[in-house]
């Protein structure tokens, strides 16, 4: 009898012993997919442009384009740039880590003619991953947005 309730004792303690390496497992196995999300650090630009292209002969003095408003977001933290000078702007290089998720870029124009073109890019670790442009004469608006998450 004694060895009946021994064995009884012991094959009570080996489903415990497998229970709870079991759930030790699964405990573990889900703290690494966690930590295996690692955030880098990439190099960012935004950059707006304006190609004015006119009636041949220029008129003199030539006529380009203004900018009016560029808005840059990386995260939750909007720019505005209000009436840029030149025809050409840039946020310059700057460091974004990627669990900030998404960038966005959006530029407002007016152009002097109905082949001119506004460009807005958004440059990532030197290559541009996101482009858009706009052709025509008056206001106009580009947007474009890049996020780090893979979809």
């Amino acid at each position: 009898m004694k060895q009946f309730y021994k064995s009884k004792s012991l094959l009570r303690l080996s489903f415990l012993l497998a229970i709870l390496f079991s759930v030790i497992s699964v405990v573990n196995s889900c703290k690494d997919k966690d930590e295996d999300e690692e955030y880098v650090d990439h190099i960012v630009m935004f950059e707006a442009k304006i190609n004015t292209k006119g009636p041949t002969p220029a008129p003199n003095p030539p006529v380009y384009g203004t900018f009016k408003t560029v808005v840059t977001q990386v995260g939750t933290n909007p720019t505005t740039t209000f009436n840029p000078t030149g025809t050409t702007w840039s946020s310059g290089e700057q460091f974004v880590n990627s669990s900030l998720s998404q960038l966005n870029l959006a530029a407002n124009a007016v152009l002097p003619y109905s082949d001119s073109e506004l460009i807005i890019n958004i440059w990532v670790d030197g290559e541009i991953v996101k482009t858009q442009k706009v052709i025509g004469v008056g206001e106009k608006s580009a947007s474009i947005y890049y996020s780090f998450v893979g979809l």
